[in-house]
Formats: C-alpha cells, sequence, structure tokens
C-alpha cells in the first residue's frame, strides 16, 4: 500500500504521489505519464501494464483511476468535463492544470455514465 507509483528500470526510477498523477496515455509500446505540474515523462511499458502497476501500488482512499479505451487511464478525481458526442475529455482542477484530451465516444459514455451513477447515490 502506497501513495506512490514507482516504476523503475535499469536507468532510472520514477516515483509519482498518487495525487499528482492526472493521467496515463498509450503510445505503442511506450506511455506518456502526465501529472498536475504539467511534467511529461516517457516510460517504456505498455499501458496494460503501467494499468496493473497502479492497481497493485495506488490503495490511497479517495485517488481512482480508470481506463478510458485502448489508450488512457485518467485520474477520476480530475474529470472535470465529457462530452461523447464530440469526443471531449477535459482534465482539470480547475485552477493549476488543464489538459483536454480525445477519447472514443463509447469510453465516454460509460465514463459519463459512471458519474451520473455515482451522484445518484449521494
Amino acid at each position: 500500500m502506497s501513495d506512490f507509483l514507482t516504476i523503475s528500470n535499469n536507468n532510472e526510477l520514477i516515483r509519482i504521489k498518487a495525487e499528482s498523477l492526472v493521467y496515463v496515455a498509450s503510445d505503442g509500446n511506450y506511455s506518456d505519464i502526465f501529472t498536475r505540474d504539467g511534467e511529461k515523462r516517457t516510460v517504456t511499458l505498455q499501458l496494460g501494464v503501467i494499468e496493473e502497476l497502479i492497481n497493485k501500488q495506488i490503495r490511497t482512499s479517495g485517488i481512482e483511476f480508470v481506463r478510458i479505451g485502448r489508450s488512457l487511464i485518467v485520474n477520476l478525481g480530475a474529470v472535470h468535463y465529457i462530452n461523447p458526442s464530440k469526443q471531449q475529455l477535459v482534465l482539470s482542477d480547475n485552477c493549476s492544470f488543464k489538459f483536454a484530451l480525445e477519447a472514443s465516444k463509447e469510453a465516454l459514455r460509460q465514463l459519463k455514465e459512471y458519474f451520473e451513477q455515482e451522484q445518484k447515490r449521494q
């Protein structure tokens, strides 16, 4: 149980605080990790491997990550705007960072429904 995502290989070690991790995007055999401070780190791991690491390493209450389609893992706490018909997703804290992304209509529809169901439970 940790508050960090830790990725290590022969050359480097990367530790990212869970609440700083905004999203991870797939780029073939590479993954780009984006944090709240605007940093981008490219690692030589496929998105599925990063997803497994997040599930194993990050157990911080209140911080949840979900895979969106084939190419994104997002911090649910950073989701600001979803428009499935325009295939738009905006991740933001309304202050220090804003990332505008594209995702499939179906993936965004499912994400939108998730938040709608969460709202009904409250």
